[in-house]
């Protein structure tokens, strides 16, 4: 696979918040974004919302915000460490075909968090590229179904 077929484009960043509900009133209320999609993620313990702006159906860009489900999940980690405050989380990058980009990384020496993808927001499917690999920068690998917002 050419280095140039491996990404679409960014896909989102993701924000660590400690409390949804405060988060979700400030992005949404005061800046204005909208909510996309919201749901509970039990396998990886957290509460996500995906916010968009620019037209209904074609954003231009996403944030998600995950705000942990309890203190042991990666999130709530990521928040204990940055001293019970929120921030950047990761950055998604989105791809057209997971299964060949999962592959070529590993090729490629990079360490991958799963041994295969899993299912994350709204159905996509979703690795992580640990930040081992990356200089220290946690980056999602995502495919989002079909009939995504995107």
């Amino acid at each position: 696979m050419d280095i140039s077929d491996l990404f679409v484009c960014i896909d989102h960043v993701g924000l660590a918040v400690p409390d949804m509900d405060q988060a979700l009133a400030f992005h949404v209320g005061t800046m204005g974004w909208r909510l996309l999609h919201r749901e509970q993620n039990a396998e990886q313990g957290v509460d996500e919302a995906m916010l968009g702006t620019g037209v209904q159906g074609a954003e231009n860009a996403m944030i998600q915000l995950l705000a942990p489900l309890s203190e042991e999940s990666a999130v709530g980690k990521f928040i204990a460490k940055n001293g019970g405050r929120g921030g950047i989380q990761h950055i998604a990058y989105r791809v057209a075909d997971m299964d060949a980009v999962d592959a070529t990384l590993r090729e490629r020496g990079v360490a991958l968090l799963y041994p295969a993808p899993k299912t994350g927001t709204g159905g996509a499917r979703i690795n992580f590229v640990h930040p081992k690999s990356t200089g220290g920068v946690l980056l999602e690998i995502t495919q989002p179904p079909a009939d995504a917002h995107h």
